[in-house]
């Protein structure tokens, strides 16, 4: 098994040097085998480029003939092969990745799929097409000749600078910690001499140093004294949420970045200005303009008559209210408008969801657009939808448009709308009029039909209908009638926070118009178009700097992607507004941030469609450049042109001059932008698309609109997220170049492609001269902006420390350290052991064969302390351990028999399940049908062998294989759950369960939480288990990011005891009983399961009262329990059954949840979390009080209620704190037997063992003695 490395909090010790010193070493491995480094080196260079992974394989074909045989050498190999396409940064990273292990798991993944996808005969590798499976590649082209899409999936079966200086008294500086003297002295003349001592003062106090001081720590990073913080190239790195492999990713991430602007020649000292340009696409929800005369508006709250009573000042927003009241001013904030067929099936309910908003006084204007047939041929005698708009612009002239309105919500609703639904109406309503002069043929009331459906088809905002909200079409689910009330009604509430701050900051007052400032906002725009909008997006690497040009075809089909991405860019020539041709290298004066490169074939009338609108826009706008790509649908040749021509005629533009550009001896050219569309775009013949700054757009659907609107609009979105700020980046820096408005296009792509993330920090610090420990990048390198801000003395620099070294040999770093410490202690800071596994590549023996792996070693251990070892791993991890002789919660030294050299070594074998668990680009995600919860969710049907893919998960996720016991329906069987951790409690719950099991009759099954279970307990409990004929299972949970985080184990324990009861066990399981390790129950347990909870969720048995020298400890007897419970009892948490159906359906869980996140962010709060987050809940989920008799505790009961009790439990007693083994024996009678029962059934299980084992890890002993090893299993 290969060694994983981790963070390890350890409180223990490691490794013997003399008979005085103890120790112990810890070690992390998986559950499956080491997989080889050319495959895990393989997967790092693919998710670099496809390119690189198969000239990579193709490279390695014969690696295992091309070496020595020592691994050493093995290993120099595939970095030597790996070097001649990646640079030195990116190889330094691949060393790391590869000591990691980052991508053990994909290869072991993909191993898993390759043995079960056997090769056919005589073949080493194949391929699979549809089922059909051959390694002849002949059969592969006829096999590919009928496929459009094809996916491959590869697997194999195989020194600081510190600088002080000395301030003297007439030295010159003006600044002194934070004082600027200079003006001080100007400012107060009189106090000269005052100042002149106080700067003397200060400077005397910082010891010859100017030390950056906390407060200026916290104003630039928001950190108080104490705090640690850690940036990369200005990305905030989240120590208590991101670990190792994250960090690698942004490494990764960060030096792809920061290469490619280096290969585009931007000199290093600019390269981090560049970086910190914010260039992601935005989140906003962007909104079209409803000021358009095809809204029929329906009310107007600063006009109407009935809104005259509410007041229109625009600082009404400011007046307190109660939360969640709209307030009611005459001023349209908020404008619902819907976009309707009325002929649509959902149209008659949206409309009764608008008139419920209007008839109530909702501070809402609605405005309808009718979509409907704009055919003159067409009258509304024959079409629904034309005589509903017919009669709707009658009503509104008679009348006005509240009562034509009311009309609308007239119409019967309820199936598709008819020409006599409309007629009725009309008839009931205007008895006198002739129907035909509204509706027929000559019907003078076609008010906004071509308008409608004109305004509908420019906006863009997709099928019908559409509800804007203020511009903002809301999603399809949200229109939903029983839906939409709610969700307008939150969007008022949201959007009345945006306006409150406008009016605050001045932006908006009462003389402005409202809908005029919303329609100004820059997340409106003319048009909807979800391509361009969408921030899912694919760019072209065009960070490539070459010599090549696509005239030259025959060399131009060898270049790799990104080669031939440079070529088309050196050879594009492009036209601007003045009506010039310019060629890619020609500089006119003018840097244009928005390149725009149209794809098509201009022979056919929807390529020339896209041009001419291209061309179009192109002529109003300066800041856009646009070049041609040719796809012809059949063969390249000159007959484009032609095409291109025209459109340059019908641009108005200088006809010769664009044919000159485009003249050429041969149509190499165009052979090169068929092949590049082909090849590079990834486009079939003839299909269009837009690339705006190495942005694809497309392949564009036929028929599909892609008009002048939607350049603009994608221009707009450019130059507000990425072009006017590069643009500016460049001039700013003095980089204008002939190239200037090529080098904005190629940084825009390389910047904008990046993952979206956090935004950079800027970190400027007025006394880093003096107050950072500083290492100096290499010159003339791409480097690393590292910056540390660390208490020396806290969790956060143990780990910071050995990351931060690691790093400097890794990569190039211009690193700063500033120390943030507390000014005053009041408790020891540091009272732990800490070692941090990490290493910058693999590691050799002296025979060059592998080192066993990176562990945390803890030597020369004060002996006398208790200590606990503990584990910080990566957040999508789950650990367990798996045989270890110690209890590691009660680790002390000095009673560790030596057992080789006359000195005690240990060794901690830790074991992973799933490191990152996930095939390339997906996630594993599996649920049961409600009608399979009782099937095994990966079990394949085969139990021949037990080393298939999904067994091996199975293992993981279900604690390990134990015999088939018999299938007990659950009405029969009671569900037992508790905690324990460490030797002691587990001794104690194998007492509790055998007095379970002693006076129940009815079957049992235990369930526990395996995270914090030793290997002994769980080697064990099958044994038991088998002796006593009971069933277990055993659970895990991995607590949830968001959820406030607990760090001490015990505390872990009580949150897992009731934060999680509703996904802890499957929903066959309708009760539940908790009962505490160091209980022991005298009575059967179904007479507890079957207690009637009179329709709470769980049922708990309160605090005795009958022990009155208790009283002064009774907390709950007054100040906030006594307040909160208001004559409730305060109930005890080691006993209580669950009502689960009960609790799942009141969403129990999430209201504990949610309180516990309230109340875990204060230390004083749940200082008995199990406990007093449940009696805090008692008025939000109720709690059935069950007799006392269930639960009897010497410490709060009196004797004579002994003899009554059903458990007995063993609570600590804060009066005389007597030890748990002492109180046990001295309390319960049978508990001493018990005990003894237990050690010979024990004792039993280890004679067996001896005699039988071939236990794998029985194995590992033998070859590394002394060996304790733990294993833990994680899952993502």
């Amino acid at each position: 098994m290969w060694m994983l490395c981790a963070a390890l909090l350890a409180l223990g010790s490691v490794q013997c040097f003399s008979s005085d010193s103890k120790a112990v070493t810890t070690t992390l491995t998986t559950k499956w085998p080491s997989t080889p480094l050319l495959l895990e080196a393989s997967e790092f260079l693919a998710e670099e480029s496809q390119d690189k992974f198969w000239d990579f394989v193709e490279a390695n074909q014969n690696i295992e003939s091309d070496h020595d045989d020592t691994d050493l050498a093995y290993y120099d190999l595939i970095l030597k092969r790996a070097s001649v396409l990646l640079s030195p940064v990116q190889l330094n990273l691949l060393k790391l990745a590869l000591s990691l292990r980052a991508y053990s798991s994909t290869v072991h993944s993909f191993q898993q799929i390759a043995s079960n996808e056997p090769p056919p005969p005589g073949c080493k590798a194949f391929f699979n097409i549809h089922g059909q499976t051959s390694c002849d590649t002949e059969r592969l082209k006829v096999m590919l000749d009928n496929q459009t899409h094809l996916s491959f999936l590869h697997f194999s079966t195989a020194g600081a600078d510190v600088n002080a200086t000395v301030i003297g008294e007439n030295d010159p500086v003006d600044e002194v910690q934070g004082f600027l003297f200079g003006k001080l002295k100007t400012i107060y003349p009189e106090l000269k001499e005052q100042l002149k001592e106080l700067r003397k003062h200060l400077i005397e106090s910082t010891n010859d140093m100017a030390p950056l001081k906390v407060w200026q720590m916290q104003g630039t990073l928001g950190l108080q004294p104490g705090d640690s913080a850690l940036f990369i190239n200005g990305l905030h790195i989240d120590l208590d949420v991101q670990d190792i492999f994250s960090v690698f990713d942004v490494l990764r991430d960060e030096a792809r970045v920061m290469e490619g602007l280096r290969s585009l020649l931007i000199d290093t000292p600019y390269i981090h200005d560049i970086l910190k340009l914010n260039v992601q696409p935005s989140d906003s929800d962007y909104a079209v303009d409803i000021r358009n005369p095809a809204v029929n508006w329906i009310n107007n709250l600063e006009t109407d008559g009935r809104y005259a009573s509410w007041p229109s000042n625009v600082q009404e927003l400011l007046r307190p209210t109660f939360p969640g009241v709209i307030r009611q001013i005459r001023k349209n904030f908020h404008n619902l408008v819907m976009i309707l067929d009325p002929t649509h099936e959902n149209t008659a309910e949206l409309i009764s969801v608008a008139e419920m908003f209007y008839s109530n006084n909702i501070p809402l204007r609605i405005g309808v657009v009718f979509v409907v047939n704009d055919s003159d041929e067409v009258d509304g005698m024959q079409d629904a939808g034309v005589a509903l708009l017919r009669a709707f612009n009658y009503i509104s002239d008679d009348v006005d448009s509240q009562m034509a309105f009311d009309m609308l919500n007239r119409v019967p609703s309820g199936g598709k709308l008819k020409v006599e639904h409309v007629v009725g109406v009309l008839e009931k309503r205007y008895p006198y009029v002739e129907i035909s002069s509204i509706l027929g043929p000559d019907s003078a009331y076609d008010n906004n039909r071509k308008e409608g459906k004109a305004y509908y088809e420019q906006t863009g905002v997709g099928p019908l209908p559409v509800v804007l909200y203020n511009g903002m079409p809301l999603q399809r689910e949200q229109l939903d009638p029983d839906e939409l009330e709610t969700v307008v009604m939150h969007k008022i509430l949201e959007t009345t926070s945006f306006f409150q701050r406008t009016v605050y900051l001045g932006e908006l007052n009462s003389d402005h118009d409202v809908v005029d400032f919303i329609m100004n906002q820059p997340n409106v725009v003319p048009r909807i178009n979800s391509r361009v909008l969408s921030t899912n997006r694919n760019y072209l690497d065009l960070s490539a700097t070459n010599n090549h040009f696509i005239d030259e075809y025959a060399r131009f089909l060898f270049l790799d992607t990104k080669d031939k991405n440079a070529a088309v860019a050196n050879s594009l020539n492009y036209m601007t507004k003045k009506g010039e041709v310019i060629a890619a290298a020609t500089y006119d004066g003018i840097i244009r941030p928005v390149t725009f490169w149209v794809v098509g074939d201009f022979d056919q009338p929807s390529g020339r469609q896209l041009m001419y609108d291209a061309i179009r826009h192109m002529k109003t706008r300066n800041n856009v450049r646009l070049g041609v790509i040719n796809n012809p649908t059949e063969n390249a040749d000159c007959d484009g042109l032609f095409a291109l021509g025209y459109f340059t005629i019908a641009g108005g533009m200088d006809v010769p001059l664009f044919k000159s550009a485009y003249e050429s001896p041969n149509v190499n050219f165009l052979l090169a932008h068929s092949a590049y569309c082909r090849d590079v775009l990834k486009l079939q013949k003839g299909q269009r698309a837009v690339i705006s700054n190495g942005r694809i757009i497309g392949p564009l659907e036929e028929g599909e609109v892609f008009n002048q609107d939607d350049f603009l609009l994608l221009e707009s979105i450019i130059l507000k997220t990425s072009g006017e700020s590069i643009r500016a980046k460049i001039q700013q820096l003095g980089m204008v170049e002939d190239r200037a408005s090529d080098l904005v296009m190629k940084v825009d792509a390389l910047l904008s492609s990046q993952p979206k993330g956090e935004a950079r920090l800027e970190h400027t610090f007025a006394e880093d001269r003096y107050s950072a420990l500083k290492i100096r990048p290499k010159e003339e390198e791409v480097y690393f902006d590292v910056v540390a801000v660390v208490d020396p003395v806290t969790r956060d620099a143990q780990k910071l420390a050995p990351l931060l070294l690691v790093l400097k040999q890794l990569v190039n770093v211009n690193l700063r350290v500033f120390m943030n410490c507390q000014s005053k202690l009041s408790d020891l800071p540091l009272k732990s052991f800490y070692r941090y596994v990490l290493e910058p590549e693999v590691s050799f023996m002296a025979d060059s064969s592998f080192a066993p792996g990176p562990m945390a070693k803890f030597l020369d251990m004060p002996q006398s302390l208790l200590f606990t070892l503990n584990l910080n791993t990566p957040e999508s991890w789950m650990v367990e351990s798996v045989h270890t002789r110690y209890d590691l919660d009660n680790i002390y030294l000095e009673e560790w028999l030596p057992e080789c050299c006359n000195c005690m070594c240990s060794t901690l074998v830790l074991r992973d399940f799933m490191h990152r668990f996930c095939c390339p680009k997906s996630c594993l995600q599996v649920q049961k049908k409600p009608d399979m919860m009782k099937e095994e969710l990966l079990s394949d049907d085969t139990h021949e062998n037990d080393s298939g893919f999904w067994t091996s998960i199975t293992r993981g996720l279900t604690g390990g294989s134990k015999p088939e016991e018999p299938k007990q329906e659950k009405d029969d069987v009671i569900n037992i759950f508790s905690v324990a951790s460490g030797h002691l409690y587990e001794r104690f719950l194998r007492i509790m369960m055998l007095s379970v099991l002693k006076h129940t009759k009815t079957p049992v099954k235990f369930w526990f939480l395996k995270n914090y279970l030793s290997p002994t307990f769980k080697e064990f409990i099958p044994y038991m288990a088998e002796k006593y004929g009971f069933q277990y299972e055993l659970v895990q949970y991995k607590w949830p990011r968001w959820l406030h985080q607990q760090t001490e184990k015990q505390r872990i324990i009580w949150g897992y005891k009731i934060l999680f009861l509703d996904v802890l066990f499957p929903l066959a399981v309708d009760k539940i009983l908790f009962v505490d390790a160091d209980q022991i129950v005298r009575t059967d347990l179904k007479e507890l399961r079957d207690f009637d909870l009179e329709g709470a969720p769980y049922g708990y048995t309160p605090f005795c009262e009958s022990r009155r020298e208790m009283d002064g400890y009774r907390f709950w007897k007054s100040g906030y329990w006594a307040s909160h419970l208001a004559g409730r009892k305060y109930h005890i948490s080691a006993l209580y059954v669950v009502d689960l159906k009960k609790f799942r359906k009141i969403a129990a869980g999430d209201r504990l949840r949610g309180q516990y996140q309230g109340l875990s962010q204060d230390p004083n709060s749940l200082s008995n979390l199990d406990q007093d987050l449940p009696n805090n809940m008692i008025h939000q989920v109720p709690i059935k009080s069950l007799p006392q008799e269930w639960l009897w505790c010497e410490t709060w009961c009196d004797d004579a209620s002994k003899k009554k009790a059903k458990t007995i439990d063993l609570c600590n007693n804060p009066q005389t704190k007597e030890p748990k083994l002492q109180a046990a024996v001295r309390i319960v009678a049978e508990w001493s037997d018990y005990d003894q029962e237990i050690k010979r059934i024990y004792n039993n299980f280890l004679e067996e063992k001896e005699r039988d084992t071939t236990d794998s890890y029985q194995q590992t002993d033998r070859k590394h003695p002394g060996e304790t090893n733990l294993s833990f299993s994680f899952l993502c």
